[in-house]
């Protein structure tokens, strides 16, 4: 007599795969919606703050940072990731949007307080999209499980990643951003996260 019965199939992965499917779609409309404000004249920076137009990229804005990052906090553990994400994805988007171009270069002081703003969503938005991409990465090249789920480690990294983004336009800023002093930026880089893997123990999160 053959046995009837069948090994339970987990009832949680079609509901998360379709969860996951409609955010990425509703964050590809947001996402296509905001831009398409940004680029075809949806929005000014005449407008008052409150202007329809602006409130509407505002809320799209909003809406497709927390429906990329949150299932990707929420499926990976990555706490924090949807608060960096949407205020770097928020800031950068609203300096494009609606803060006049930078004239000068880095230290005039008309212009230092754009450059501050500007520089500041670049670190974020690079170590918001950098640390899903190192996580993965990670639970791949390290075969030892505390290694492997050290989420200090990730979010350290992370930033490292956004820190020399921001850099590399600072130094663009300050016009003396040449081949050189990118490859001595990351090799310092480099380095210093190499003496914090020596020196760190990993600890799993």
């Amino acid at each position: 007599m053959s046995d009837t019965r069948q090994n339970p199939r987990p009832q949680f992965s079609m509901p998360n795969a379709q969860f996951s499917i409609l955010a990425a779609a509703a964050a590809g409309l947001c996402w296509a919606g905001a831009i398409a404000l940004l680029l075809f004249g949806g929005v000014s920076r005449a407008d008052p703050p409150l202007a329809p137009p602006r409130l509407l990229f505002y809320l799209l804005v909003l809406a497709a940072s927390l429906l990329t990052f949150g299932p990707v906090e929420w499926g990976s553990g990555l706490t924090g990731l949807t608060v960096e994400g949407t205020l770097g994805a928020g800031l950068l988007l609203y300096c494009l949007a609606f803060v006049p171009a930078p004239r000068e270069w880095l230290l005039s002081l008309p212009d230092l307080p754009i450059y501050a703003l500007l520089l500041m969503a670049l670190f974020l938005c690079g170590a918001a999209l950098a640390r899903p991409l190192i996580h993965a990465a990670s639970l791949r090249l390290f075969r030892q499980r505390a290694r492997a789920l050290d989420g200090r480690r990730v979010r350290r990294q992370s930033y490292e990643v956004g820190l020399l983004l921001a850099t590399i336009v600072a130094l663009a800023a300050l016009r003396v951003l040449t081949w050189v002093s990118l490859l001595l930026l990351a090799l310092a880089l480099v380095i210093t996260e190499l003496l914090f893997l020596s020196q760190v123990e990993a600890e799993a999160s």
